[in-house]
């Protein structure tokens, strides 16, 4: 059994700092998210930004055209993430949301979960991954990227191997595929990562 991992309070920590100076900042859309969408010719519909931190994603996924509502825990960081998406005239919907007692009621193309499961108690693995099927619609996809197991710096968030991957979400997803990738963001060296395209049953 992994170690228990300890987390900040996500709501001081966006009050406390700037989004540029957090690990996982990227202003840009994922590189392995926009690979995925051309592979999969996905370029319409409704998605889904969980854990949406400072916005980045939802903001990129809104300028490629697509209805993105963006969820984090922390009210600070919806605050901020709104602001930002109204300077560049964009409409993305901003939910202070807690996954576990979400207040959704959509199901969405595809959800992008770029750092929000591998940062829960093995506990409630299940719990996700029955809640996030269900905001998926049927034959929908989550694109899931988490730390690798390959990942060696002390802190941060769980490591995955792909074999736990499928375990973990095989009983209510297809796994498409899952790749070594790197967390683009502020850290040097980059995080090692895993970039995962599961679809729903």
């Amino acid at each position: 059994m992994a170690q228990q991992r300890e987390f900040p309070d996500w709501n001081n920590l966006y009050q406390e700092r700037q989004v540029e100076t957090m690990p996982w900042y990227n202003p840009d859309l994922d590189a392995d998210l926009e690979q995925a969408l051309g592979e999969l010719k996905i370029n319409s519909g409704t998605a889904l930004d969980l854990g949406t931190g400072p916005g980045t994603q939802a903001i990129a996924l809104a300028k490629k055209g697509f209805r993105v509502t963006g969820t984090d825990i922390s009210e600070a960081a919806i605050t901020q993430a709104d602001s930002k998406t109204k300077e560049e005239g964009l409409d993305v919907r901003f939910i202070q949301d807690d996954i576990f007692k979400s207040r959704l009621h959509q199901e969405f193309d595809f959800v992008f979960d770029r750092g929000c499961f591998h940062v829960f108690h093995p506990d409630f693995r299940q719990d996700y991954v029955r809640i996030v099927h269900s905001l998926i619609k049927p034959k929908g996809y989550l694109f899931l990227k988490c730390f690798s197991h390959l990942e060696t710096r002390e802190g941060g968030p769980y490591r995955f191997t792909p074999e736990e991957i499928k375990k973990i979400f095989g009983d209510r997803f297809h796994v498409i595929s899952i790749h070594e990738t790197v967390y683009q963001g502020t850290l040097d060296p980059l995080p090692k990562a895993l970039f995962s395209i599961l679809q729903r049953f």
